[in-house]
């Protein structure tokens, strides 16, 4: 069993260092204060029936302190936030015109976009050319700087 539990006289000084100050007199009446424990919770300025008295007064600043600091916590956190970036919708330069007769067939249709797709084509580990898909006649980010183990033809992606 550790010390600070166990009971008795010999632990006083022990306790003493934990508790803090114990006053000998109450600091609104004078009456000598005498308790057989003291504790965190107990008033450490008043007596018991003082204490009473002054229990509101005794939660009101620290509670007060901590709804200060949680709502500064808030306000910081808001205002160290990044701004969003603005909403950015593309449109065509000149919008097709709608005829009523024709509202079906006048959607338009994406244009597919047809660039060469190379494979890396670098030395793996196993010795093997590397097989990830890239935009252009260039290694990936793995590969990059390493030369090409396959001739740049080889290297074109037939689709």
């Amino acid at each position: 069993m550790p010390a600070i539990l166990r009971k008795g006289p010999h632990n006083m000084s022990i306790l003493t260092g934990l508790t803090g100050y114990r006053p000998n007199f109450c600091c609104e009446c004078g009456n000598k204060i005498v308790r057989l424990r003291w504790f965190v919770w107990t008033s450490r300025r008043f007596c018991d029936k003082c204490a009473r008295a002054f229990a509101r007064s005794h939660w009101v600043q620290p509670s007060i302190t901590i709804l200060a600091l949680v709502l500064f916590g808030v306000l910081i956190g808001r205002g160290c936030r990044r701004a969003p970036q603005p909403l950015i919708i593309e449109r065509p330069a000149n919008p097709p015109v709608q005829s009523s007769a024709s509202t079906i067939s006048s959607t338009p249709q994406p244009v597919p976009t047809h660039e060469p797709v190379y494979i890396c084509g670098a030395r793996t580990k196993k010795g093997k050319p590397c097989s990830r898909r890239v935009h252009g006649p260039v290694r990936c980010w793995q590969h990059k700087g390493d030369p090409a183990m396959l001739p740049s033809d080889k290297l074109r992606v037939k689709e």
